[in-house]
């Protein structure tokens, strides 16, 4: 006699566990929520900065297009170059120590900031400027990794994963939030943009109080069922460069490149979201648009897309919905590949419209792919190797930042200026555009174009390469292969 198979849960079944599932963070103690409550402040700050970078760069410093695109892309570039080796010094230090070295840290550098900026006649601002913002970046690398390994080291294994599902939400909520702040600094209390660097170093401020009185601890959190990690195991595990030596041969490596490579264009669409929608938004919708509320909605459809859909997803295959949520990302941008006029509305009216389907679009996209990005890499890696393989996967974040942060002031220049040259005098591109003076490949919407073409072409050629790029690959949330 056999068993019967379990009853299939309804989704309103599988929402309310997702919530009881949150229960066993009642296993954690106060450092844990402590690191949240800190990620939450950081990352409202570390949003609103990323929105209104380029826009600071040229209008508070004076620097061109190209010239905030290439400032920007040092800051970006070395972020994510230092978090490969971040990790290291958390280690080493100690998640206390490296939290309170790297927000004094910031305390320091984002008022210094602040104040090469506002003081009246400041010798080199723009060097000093770009010299305080490239030192932010280590300190930057550092918060994260610390927030990663806080995560681990004050969850147990039960708790875990609900412990970095609630650290994705809070981050998610920093992130929105970080929108409004935008808003608020510019649209209500209309002070210039470094004035977001003040609020960062209130908020760091802010961090360094709450890791004072409530991260005071660095033990790793257990169950009381839960034994510590066997000596002999730790012993087994390899050296970096022997797993690296291993990777090198193993063919499933290839595979992962040329997946990484085809979705390249469809990663890069989150580095327009702030190396050129602030200026393109300011540009065609005017210097009043709603930056910030615009970038909320991302964020906050993430949210929404934890709660709702993760419980579902495991009724689909994983690559479709890896390639298939990634198709849907790269269509977010065409409704702003489309000549405004065809929305029937006022030039604003009809770019808000745009804006708020592509955040929409993309967003929706986002939920189904990117999650799946990261187990497809850890269903595609040899036993032991998986750490290796996740981290290879953030090679499309690092290259899409390089690549898209540095030529973004060209593209800018190129396709949407602030002002264009017409019949021999310089027009603002939104008249222009309003009057019609302008063929469609001279206009913003060529820009859009020619992106989101790139980033589809790219995930049909991981849709007909599929049978290679699952090949061997078994997921742990399918019952066959993808």
């Amino acid at each position: 006699m056999t068993d019967a198979p379990p009853a299939k849960k309804t989704a309103g079944e599988m929402i309310n566990q997702y919530f009881r599932d949150f229960g066993v963070l009642k296993e954690t103690g106060r450092e844990y929520w402590g690191i949240q409550i800190i990620n939450f402040l950081d990352c409202t700050f570390y949003f609103a900065m990323l929105t209104i970078a380029t826009l600071y760069l040229s209008a508070d410093l004076g620097l061109s297009d190209r010239g905030a695109g290439r400032t920007f892309t040092i800051f970006t570039a070395a972020v994510t170059i230092l978090l490969t080796v971040s990790g290291m010094f958390c280690d080493w230090l100690g998640i206390r120590q490296s939290l309170r070295l790297s927000m004094w840290s910031m305390l320091l550098l984002r008022g210094g900031l602040v104040a090469v900026t506002v003081i009246p006649g400041m010798p080199h601002r723009q060097l000093l400027a770009i010299l305080l913002l490239a030192l932010m970046a280590p300190f930057t690398a550092a918060i994260q990794t610390i927030f990663q390994a806080a995560t681990q080291r004050y969850t147990t294994k039960r708790s875990r994963s609900a412990g970095f599902n609630l650290w994705y939400l809070f981050m998610n909520v920093g992130a929105m939030l970080g929108g409004a702040a935008v808003d608020f600094v510019r649209l209500v209390l209309k002070v210039p943009n470094v004035h977001i660097f003040t609020m960062g170093a209130i908020t760091a401020g802010l961090c360094l109080v709450v890791g004072e009185t409530m991260v005071r601890n660095e033990a790793q959190v257990r169950a009381a069922d839960e034994a510590a990690e066997p000596e002999k195991e730790k012993a087994k595990r390899k050296n970096p460069l022997a797993i690296l030596r291993d990777i090198i041969h193993e063919p499933a490596l290839a595979r992962l490149l040329v997946l990484i490579a085809l979705i390249l264009g469809v990663r890069a669409v989150y580095t327009y979201l702030y190396m050129l929608m602030p200026k393109y938004w300011e540009r065609t919708i005017g210097p009043d648009a709603a930056i910030g509320v615009l970038n909320m909605i991302n964020p906050f459809g993430i949210i929404a897309g934890l709660i709702l859909f993760i419980p579902l997803a495991n009724k689909f295959k994983v690559y479709s919905l890896l390639v298939y949520g990634a198709m849907v990302s790269a269509f977010s941008l065409f409704p702003m590949a489309l000549p405004w006029q065809v929305y029937g509305l006022g030039i604003a009216q009809a770019h808000y419209v745009m804006a708020f389907l592509c955040m929409v679009i993309l967003t929706v996209g986002e939920v189904l792919w990117s999650p799946k990005l990261y187990e497809y890499t850890a269903a595609i890696a040899p036993p032991g190797q998986e750490g290796t393989y996740l981290g290879l996967s953030m090679l499309p974040w690092f290259l899409a930042k390089s690549i898209v942060s540095w030529f973004s002031g060209d593209w800018l220049t190129r396709w949407s200026p602030e002002k264009v040259s017409v019949d021999g005098a310089m027009m603002p591109l939104q008249q222009a555009l309003i009057e019609r003076r302008l063929d469609y490949w001279h206009t913003p919407s060529a820009m859009w174009m020619i992106l989101g073409l790139y980033a589809l072409v790219g995930c049909l050629g991981a849709l007909l390469l599929r049978g290679w790029l699952t090949q061997g690959v078994r997921f742990k949330s399918e019952a066959a292969g993808a």
